[in-house]
């Protein structure tokens, strides 16, 4: 991997500010990686900016998750690391001010930074967790198992050797661009779950494994936390938990939802009519 960055430049400062939050988010990450609970799941309605990390912190929740998906959009740039990472993080760091719970960070699949790079920006941008997918960014092509088992373990070093606790979440892909049938997609889902949390994760995203008897094979199999992506389809939360999920994400499903109705919205008012539901009596 290489560093996108001036490390001369970038390096010393980046440094210093991870030291300084290092202690803070200590606590954070042990308090997130304590949330998670087979059986009891933490759900996690991700969130795109500071406005909608602190909605989420009102309603309720114990921990903020950010997405890519709907981050990179509000920034001006599609998904799949066409964000550039110092703006991707500092987008993480805004939201990390505006909450006092701890904030876990979907920065795909590391944006090319060294693990160790990496390890300091989140550190410095106060998250207590982080996203790790295994697919190519630029192609949806699945990277090799024990390459991205590799990754893992570095970074989880990286953080250890920079005295930074980390909560590692490694998405699993096969569901989302894997061939085969289900259950060699299965197979493989169970192979790299296992594999990735060997190498240090935390807990694994099989994202897009949606069908109850899947789910159940999957916390069956993987003898750790499992992460359900919750969309139209997907078992309801009680059902969730009865099938020994341990946390349960959004992905960028709320953004969309929010931007489509300020598309319906604006159109209305394009339309000269009014962007609000009649009052009522």
């Amino acid at each position: 991997m290489t560093v996108s960055i001036n490390d001369e430049a970038g390096g010393p400062a980046l440094a210093a500010a991870a030291a300084k939050t290092a202690a803070k988010t200590a606590g954070k990450a042990a308090a997130l990686r304590a949330l998670h609970v087979p059986g009891r799941p933490l759900v996690l309605p991700n969130v795109w900016d500071a406005a909608s990390a602190r909605a989420v912190e009102a309603a309720g929740f114990p921990a903020i998750a950010t997405g890519s998906a709907a981050i990179a959009p509000v920034l001006g740039y599609d998904d799949g690391e066409q964000a550039p990472p110092e703006e991707m993080l500092a987008a993480v760091a805004r939201i990390s001010r505006a909450v006092s719970l701890p904030v876990t960070a979907d920065v795909e699949r590391g944006y090319r930074l060294e693990p160790a790079e990496l390890v300091r920006r989140l550190a410095a941008a106060g998250a207590s967790g982080c996203n790790l997918e295994d697919s190519d960014p630029a192609t949806g092509a699945s990277i090799d198992a024990d390459e991205q088992a590799g990754l893992l373990r570095a970074v989880r070093a990286a953080a250890e050797d920079a005295g930074t606790d980390l909560v590692i979440n490694a998405r699993v892909d096969v569901f989302m661009n894997g061939t085969g049938s289900d259950e060699e997609r299965l197979a493989e889902a169970v192979r790299r779950g296992r594999l990735y949390l060997e190498a240090g994760a935390d807990c694994v995203y099989p994202i897009f494994a949606s069908e109850a008897g899947i789910i159940r094979e999957l916390t069956g199999r993987i003898d750790g936390p499992v992460n359900i992506l919750f969309r139209p389809g997907t078992p309801s939360l009680a059902e969730l938990a009865e099938l020994g999920v341990a946390r349960v994400s959004y992905g960028h499903g709320l953004h969309r939802a929010v931007s489509a109705y300020a598309d319906r919205m604006f159109a209305a008012i394009r339309d000269g009519e009014s962007p609000y539901p009649p009052a009522t009596p």
